[in-house]
């Protein structure tokens, strides 16, 4: 289950990171694409640290 988590996390994080980059090539949606990268980054944050962050049980 955590390799699957991660592999999901890492997949946001290189759909974000490339959303932030294409986001200056491509001149029509600048910012919607650079706050797309943005929030998926944030995203890819958030996955592990609300599945993966206390395993009590």
């Amino acid at each position: 289950m955590k390799v699957f988590i991660f592999v999901i996390a890492l997949a946001f994080f290189v759909g974000g990171m490339l959303l932030m980059g294409y986001a200056f090539v491509i001149p029509a949606g600048m910012a919607v694409m650079f706050f797309g990268g943005i929030l998926a980054v944030a995203v890819s944050l958030a996955i592990p640290f609300h599945f993966l962050g206390e395993q009590s049980h």
